[in-house]
């Protein structure tokens, strides 16, 4: 089957209660980051053909945390959303860790025959990678808790990114001068 590639703003849910947020009540910005969710979750499925565990997930994890916000009128649980998504992933890594398999190695596998690296390099990588998205949970549960909206909009959009990239060039710095151990 041919597919086109399609980016999906996972951030759109984000958007709209920090945009509805401002003129709304918590409960109306909460259910405008809902109903996105909804939308962008369908919009996975009708333009790919399937929905992604891992979108499935943060779908998951943003009804229920934006049904608690609307149960309590506060939209810091919709907000701890990206910290729990990260604690989720430190622990799906490290199942894997315990299974001695690599997740990164498997969907490489799966999407391609052959991988550009050895297995051992995605298990040196993920092990860093579980202490990222630490570092990310922790975060992100201060961002929430402590800072306006907006900040934590910037630290859920760009600011993932921008962690991201600083994350992948020192990857790439220890994997070009100190190599697999």
């Amino acid at each position: 089957m041919n597919q086109k590639p399609v980016f999906l703003l996972s951030f759109l849910p984000a958007l709209a209660y920090w945009g509805l947020e401002y003129f709304y009540p918590p409960r109306i910005a909460l259910l405008g980051g809902i109903v996105l969710a909804i939308i962008e979750i369908g919009g996975e499925k009708l333009f790919i053909g399937k929905i992604h565990r891992f979108s499935l997930l943060n779908f998951s994890l943003i009804l229920f945390l934006g049904g608690l916000g609307v149960l309590a009128e506060d939209g810091v649980w919709f907000k701890l959303q990206p910290a729990l998504s990260s604690v989720v992933m430190v622990g799906v890594l490290g199942v894997y860790k315990i299974k001695k398999r690599s997740l990164m190695f498997e969907i490489i596998t799966d999407l391609q025959s052959k991988t550009p690296l050895p297995e051992k390099f995605y298990h040196q990588f993920e092990k860093h990678l579980a202490f990222f998205f630490i570092f990310h949970s922790v975060l992100m549960t201060f961002v929430a808790l402590k800072t306006e909206t907006g900040v934590w909009l910037f630290w859920k959009t760009a600011g993932f990114y921008i962690l991201i990239a600083v994350f992948l060039v020192v990857e790439i710095f220890l994997f070009r001068f100190r190599g697999l151990r």
